[in-house]
This record gives C-alpha cells, structure tokens and sequence, in this order.
C-alpha cells in the first residue's frame, strides 16, 4: 500500500460516506457565528456609510441609520462571543 493510504492514518473508508457521518460530528457554534460575523460586517458597513460628514442627511435618518448599525454590531459581537465561550469555556464539572 502508499504511504498516504487512508487505513494507515486510521481512517475508516466505508463510514466516511455515510451520510450520517457528516452530521454527528458538525459543530453546533458554526451558525451562529456565522451570524455574528455576518453581522459585524454589515453592522460595520451601514456604520461606515452612514457618516454623517460625508454626505449631510436628515437627522432622523442618519440616526435610524446608526441604530440599525450599532444594533447589527452589538449582537453580531453577542453571538460571536458567546460561540467562542461555547467552544473554549471551561466546564463547571473541571473546577
């Protein structure tokens, strides 16, 4: 056999199809982080758009524009930290 055979790095060739395999071991915090860095980007991008000294518009606007902005920012950071404490939190049980 190569060197780069998949037994040798055990490796089992009739499960990696499965269909059944892909799911049981998905991470369950890649949505919502996703999400958040989603987010994050679009809250930062409405943000940077929304600048007032760049091009002068109604103040009710510009402040819905804000809000929306620092609104999309704050909860994309919220699901972004909370699915990074999922995954490198430390258990109540290890203390």
């Amino acid at each position: 056999m190569s060197e780069n055979a998949p037994e040798d790095a055990g490796f089992d060739v009739n499960t990696a199809d499965s269909a059944d395999c892909a799911h049981a071991t998905a991470d369950p915090t890649a949505v919502p982080a996703a999400a958040g860095l989603f987010l994050l980007a679009v809250g930062g991008w409405l943000l940077n758009t929304a600048r007032p000294w760049h091009k002068p518009g109604h103040p009710l606007t510009l402040g819905l524009g804000w809000a929306a902005s620092l609104t999309m920012l704050l909860y994309g950071l919220l699901l972004l930290a909370r699915s990074v404490r999922t995954v490198h939190g430390t258990d109540a049980e290890d203390a």
